[in-house]
């Protein structure tokens, strides 16, 4: 992963998705990785499961790592 990436630390929902989605503006950015996100069943229950919920602006290092492993590195 990149070094910006290893990072332990509390992450903003639209910081994340500006990292996917470099060339869109932020809210742009947050929709569509969400609608990446419920594409996978298995993925919205991990972060289900870690306290994440739709509407939640930032993510634990854990919820991080769930969403990269699931739609590989931005």
């Amino acid at each position: 992963m990149e070094n910006s990436l290893n990072q332990n630390k509390v992450w903003g929902w639209g910081e994340l998705a500006l990292m996917y989605f470099p060339n869109i503006s932020q809210k742009s950015a947050t929709m569509q990785l969400l609608k990446w996100i419920r594409v996978s069943d298995e993925l919205v229950g991990q972060l289900e499961k870690s306290g994440w919920h739709p509407g939640k602006k930032y993510l634990t290092p854990r919820q991080k790592d769930y969403i990269v492993g699931h739609l590989g590195e931005p």
